[in-house]
């Protein structure tokens, strides 16, 4: 400390200032990124927020090998790629210049610009002055996606579905594996998955110490994000947009610094503010909006159909508390009502495309009608093989023996299940569905807004919270089994208008005409 005293003594203020900004820039990685910013960005003022903060910190803890596998969730446009995939790794060279490192977008262009920045920055001035003697790069290996400095550090860039074959590294950044504009589609979707479980994810040279970092928006809710979050094992740095109940509250892993939000408290106000979130919200739409900007793959309330709509039933004599659900002004309590006798019943199911328990879920559920009212009953639901389904077919008919109608979608395992229980169990029926997922949960969604759908009191059926979850994330939902089953249903016990229905003194003969 004396030594760097009276070194700092016997300089001129502009040195002194220099020699502190070094010091800082090496010790920590937001200052680091502070200082950075005028080689990526020459043009844009930098602004900082605590939420830099909080990444560096993560990203230092990686650093320090105390985390290996890290998901960062955060809104576009708020710096996610400059600190972690641009900033990031020149400020480890620094300290560790032999490290390697394998960077993928889903992109090659967007892999190539972060490329660029990063190989900006090293060959700066102001890198080369402080740290030319650590990190310079190699004259026979120095492209626009790899390059390697004269400590046999590289860094290799490449797009999801490019090669990465002879390659291998200390780190892989995953930075947007999914294009948002296919994002919806599974199979395009499926594509940034494969690559990184098949090919990513096996480039580690180190597989006990090498580290994986993912940032992200979020855009379904199976996304990489969504399909690592399902494994397990990785740390989850999550920064919505708006702050919600749930997530509050963030702790830095190297300091202990506690950030707590309000509910509702934007992230970069000073950046984007109330204003510029509704301009967002309005041109995202509430699908959008809610991935993007606030990290959960459909709206907090519900999509197609939302969660206040949902009401819930009781048996007669056995009275139940109201059920809290969560909206967007906070909580509301809907009362169960008394399940009313002499319903007129039929079964519903979606059955699994694959006859083995790795497939998608058979769903069937039992249904009740009176008048414009529908009330869902019970449901059989698991991942069934073929001789599975055909049992618990078996098992819902035996349990509800007035289900006269069993509604079997025309896909998948139906036509086989109908035709080996057609003569075994009556009114077996066929149903072709008619447009797509979506279009079915509209045309019924008015009933559950009108109050028309009760299904059980959670006290009665547990399985009805993961019900509820289904079909308010719909069609972002993992599972589609129980809104298909639902769908199905509905559209058959929709009420229509009697043929012998009497007009008489209800309308007009100008609106009568009109009908």
């Amino acid at each position: 400390m004396r030594n760097l005293l009276s070194e700092l003594g016997s300089l001129n203020p502009g040195a002194i200032q220099r020699k502190i900004d070094l010091a800082l820039a090496e010790k920590s990685l937001a200052e680091y990124i502070k200082q950075a910013w005028r080689i990526i960005e020459p043009g844009t003022t930098y602004l900082h927020n605590w939420h830099i903060d909080a990444i560096a910190e993560y990203l230092e803890a990686v650093t320090a090998d105390q985390i290996t596998r890290l998901i960062i969730n955060i809104p576009p446009r708020y710096m996610k790629s400059s600190q972690v995939t641009v900033c990031w790794p020149t400020w480890e060279w620094i300290k560790r210049p032999e490290m390697r490192y394998i960077f993928a977008s889903y992109s090659a262009g967007l892999s190539t610009k972060h490329s660029v920045d990063r190989r900006t920055i090293i060959e700066s001035d102001w890198y080369q002055k402080n740290w030319g003697h650590i990190v310079k790069l190699a004259d026979d290996q120095n492209t626009k996606t790899e390059y390697m400095n004269t400590r046999r550090g590289t860094m290799v860039a490449t797009s999801i579905g490019g090669t990465a074959t002879g390659k291998g590294g200390n780190r892989i950044i995953v930075d947007d594996p999914h294009n948002p504009e296919e994002a919806q589609s599974d199979t395009q979707r499926m594509v940034g998955i494969r690559y990184f479980n098949q090919t990513l994810s096996t480039r580690l040279d180190d597989k006990k110490k090498g580290s994986i970092v993912v940032v992200m928006q979020r855009l379904h809710e199976q996304d990489l994000t969504g399909h690592l979050l399902d494994q397990g094992g990785w740390e989850h740095l999550c920064l919505p947009a708006e702050a919600e109940p749930d997530r509050l509250i963030v702790v830095m892993p190297m300091t202990g610094r506690v950030i707590e939000r309000k509910d509702g408290e934007l992230l970069w106000p000073e950046r984007e503010g109330t204003k510029e979130i509704e301009k967002a919200k309005k041109s995202l739409g509430s699908y959008g909006y809610a991935g993007q900007y606030q990290q959960r793959p459909s709206p907090s309330e519900g999509g197609i159909f939302k969660r206040r709509w949902i009401r819930f039933w009781h048996p007669q004599g056995m009275p139940l508390p109201p059920v809290s659900i969560k909206v967007a002004e906070g909580y509301i309590q809907i009362h169960p009502v008394p399940l009313p006798d002499n319903l007129t019943q039929l079964q519903s199911w979606d059955m699994a495309f694959k006859d083995t328990k790795t497939s998608a879920y058979v769903s069937g559920q039992v249904w009740g009608q009176l008048g414009a009212n529908c009330y869902l009953l019970d449901q059989e639901r698991g991942k069934l093989s073929f001789v599975d389904t055909i049992k618990a077919v078996k098992i819902l008919t035996e349990k509800w023996p007035l289900t006269t109608g069993k509604l079997v979608e025309d896909a998948a395992n139906g036509p086989a299940v109908i035709s080996m229980l057609r003569d075994k169990i009556q009114g077996l029926i066929e149903v072709q569905p008619l447009g797509s997922k979506e279009a079915r949960a509209h045309s019924v969604s008015p009933l559950f807004e009108a109050g028309n759908v009760f299904v059980p009191h959670p006290s009665l059926a547990p399985w009805v919270n993961d019900y509820i979850e289904e079909m308010v994330t719909f069609p972002n939902s993992k599972y589609k089994d129980q809104v298909d089953s639902t769908t199905q249903a509905l559209n058959r016990m929709r009420v229509a208008i009697p043929a012998d229905f009497e007009l008489d003194g209800l309308f007009t003969e100008e609106s009568k005409w009109r009908i």
